[in-house]
């Protein structure tokens, strides 16, 4: 299907969509359907539930955020359970602003651009349909027709509450065109839009002199008044302010915390009840969710200037830290990548990695909890096991520093040194050296970075190195084992033989004489050794995979070479030890003889096929482990 054939679906779809019928069609379809009469809140939390959640490790994970925010499950858990849902359930906290309050480039943006778009989606379905008067500039709840002395008797028939009062302006409408009955005001759906200002406004501070609040809740139209013969006839009025547009849907407020005060006043009616002044008119009720967003130092600057006191109590403020696990970070970057100029270049694995290293490290802080130093941290924040340490830990290390996240580098700033890896290279390649070492010049240039935070993050970016230097070689060993798999099973089936006949005390039998033998020590332990199993911790450790062992045979389950990480990674370690030799000399070698070329041109072509290089980053990873090795 071309793009003309979808742009022909759409408009079609566009008057599928359309609907008109008078007040009293509207309240057959709300006897059939009640949640379409919803609150801008319910909507808001409704549209997040629709796309699913899931729980992981007692963690609520909203498929709404999945594919734009990495590694904020916490801070958006929060955000769902502590403003969404109660404000949905009309509790307080929907008489509340919004306010995200957390570092540049952390999120805070996404996360309401994401809230936006999905309003205009999920108007367009069934279940977040949305009704409104026809020809109202605000959108207007036709609910708002009932009156008030029947809204108690309407309630007990429908189970529907009514919030707020008929515009001015539709109160006109409603004598002057209808003759006072409500049963026969045409409603209309109506579907969200930023672009067209129905449902969803954006307002930007600017000069404080030039912006006019008028820019908030509309204006007097003078041209109109010879018509209509006074400034208090509401068809004299033009509704088209942010807040008069956003009714029925959410109001975006950037950087609020910059706003005029005249601005922010206009906000406390808004929320507390629901209604904000506008011209010579009574109060025009409004139904829409407020967010805004802010760092950290306006929003400390805001609340310790006392005049504020009253606007600060109608704020609830959810902190958007920076993400702390180093492989949602990688995610960050990649889709900043793919939506720049730069999705043609080849990055070499692990490049991002390095660089999503550093970054992480110079958001955490240093733990106080013994035995824990900032690279455990990092591993445990990421869900990686580490030895003595388990879930317990992770929950103490989290409430150490209840704000972590809220400093350090941001992800733009990686994404600017990666762009400028690229140009200084020349060439549509880049592995993490390349990335690392644009890092570090960097540094020189960040303006924001104290000399003393300038020192520590040479520190991290030393630190990200050393572990790409492990992880380098390692991906070199696994290309080196020719039937690496193979090799890795028959080895683990051999120990696993030993273990076995360790801890039961027996003898195990040579396959080639028969004769029995002592289980071999010198092969366990020189396994054991390559992930820091002590002599004293053998024992435990081999017990412990005989039980994991079992364990999988209860269940019917065979254990293989991926069943248990730490004696893989055990296993991975002892291959490549027994080969380091091997691959010094063949990747350090100025002119490889014709068995050593054959061997770098296989092991080439298996990190391009099964690993993510391409011929050039694969040929610079082989000649840096080569130059490891041979220090």
């Amino acid at each position: 299907m071309n793009i003309l054939d979808k742009v022909k679906n759409y408009r079609e779809e566009e008057n599928r969509l359309k609907w008109e019928g008078t007040f009293a069609d509207y309240l057959n379809i709300i006897r059939e359907r009640p949640e379409v009469a919803q609150t801008a809140h319910s909507r808001v939390y409704n549209m997040i539930k629709s796309s699913g959640v899931e729980e992981r490790d007692g963690q609520k994970m909203y498929k709404f955020f999945g594919q734009e925010i990495f590694g904020l499950e916490t801070a958006i858990e929060r955000l769902v359970e502590e403003y969404f849902h109660p404000a949905a359930r009309r509790l307080d906290v929907r008489k509340r602003i919004l306010l995200l309050m957390g570092p540049v480039s952390g999120g805070k943006s996404t996360i309401v651009t994401l809230l936006k778009r999905g309003l205009e989606q999920y108007s367009r379905t069934d279940e977040g349909a949305v009704y409104a008067i026809k020809g109202c500039p605000m959108h207007e709840d036709p609910l708002h027709l009932i009156p008030h002395h029947l809204r108690n008797e309407f309630f007990e028939e429908y189970g529907i509450r009514i919030e707020g009062s008929l515009s001015p302006l539709n109160t006109m409408r409603l004598e002057k065109e209808y003759d006072g009955r409500i049963e026969n005001v045409m409603i209309e759906r109506i579907t969200f839009s930023e672009d067209k200002r129905v449902g969803i406004g954006t307002f930007t501070p600017s000069d404080p002199k030039s912006q006019d609040i008028a820019d908030l809740t509309g204006s007097i139209d003078f041209s109109t008044i010879g018509e209509f013969g006074s400034e208090s006839d509401p068809r004299a009025y033009r509704f088209d302010g942010e807040l008069n547009k956003a009714n029925r849907g959410m109001m975006e407020f950037q950087e609020m915390l910059k706003l005029d005060e005249k601005f922010l006043w206009n906000l406390l009616s808004l929320t507390q009840e629901g209604n904000f002044k506008a011209g010579r008119f009574a109060l025009i009720s409004a139904d829409e969710l407020i967010v805004a967003h802010t760092n950290e130092t306006e929003y400390r600057s805001f609340i310790s200037n006392k005049k504020n006191e009253a606007l600060h109590s109608r704020i609830i403020v959810m902190p958007i830290p920076y993400n702390l696990k180093v492989s949602q970070e990688e995610h960050i970057y990649e889709k900043m990548i793919k939506e720049s100029d730069m999705s043609h270049v080849h990055i070499a694995p692990h490049a991002l990695k390095a660089a999503a290293i550093f970054s992480v490290l110079t958001r955490l802080e240093v733990p106080k909890k013994q035995g824990v130093d900032l690279i455990k941290k990092m591993r445990l924040y990421d869900g990686e096991n580490v030895e003595g340490f388990n879930s317990v830990d992770l929950e103490e290390l989290k409430k150490e520093f209840p704000n972590e996240g809220m400093n350090g580098i941001d992800p733009r700033y990686i994404i600017n040194r990666i762009s400028s890896a690229i140009i200084r290279k020349e060439i549509p390649s880049i592995n993490a050296l390349d990335v690392l070492r644009a890092l570090k010049d960097g540094l020189d240039q960040h303006a924001s970075i104290s000399q003393e935070d300038r020192e520590k993050y040479m520190n991290y970016i030393a630190v990200a190195r050393r572990e790409y230097d492990e992880i380098a070689k390692n991906e070199v060993q696994k290309a080196f084992v020719y039937s690496y798999e193979e090799s890795a099973k028959t080895l683990m089936n051999n120990y696993l033989d030993n273990v076995e006949a360790f801890c039961n005390k027996n003898k195990i039998y040579d396959p080639l004489t028969g004769e029995e033998m002592n289980p071999d020590e010198k092969l366990m332990r020189s396994i054991e050794e390559q992930i820091g199993i002590s002599e004293n911790a053998k024992k435990a450790f081999r017990e412990e995979i005989l039980i994991r062992i079992s364990a999988y045979a209860r269940k019917g389950k065979r254990f293989d070479y991926n069943s248990h990480e730490r004696l893989r990674e055990a296993i991975q370690k002892k291959l490549f030890a027994d080969l380091k030799d091997i691959v010094k000399i063949t990747t350090s070698s100025k002119m490889p003889d014709e068995s050593q070329l054959k061997k770098i041109n296989e092991v080439v072509a298996r990190l391009v096929d099964e690993h993510g290089y391409n011929t050039t980053s694969a040929n610079e990873l082989l000649q840096y482990v080569g130059s490891l090795l041979n220090r």
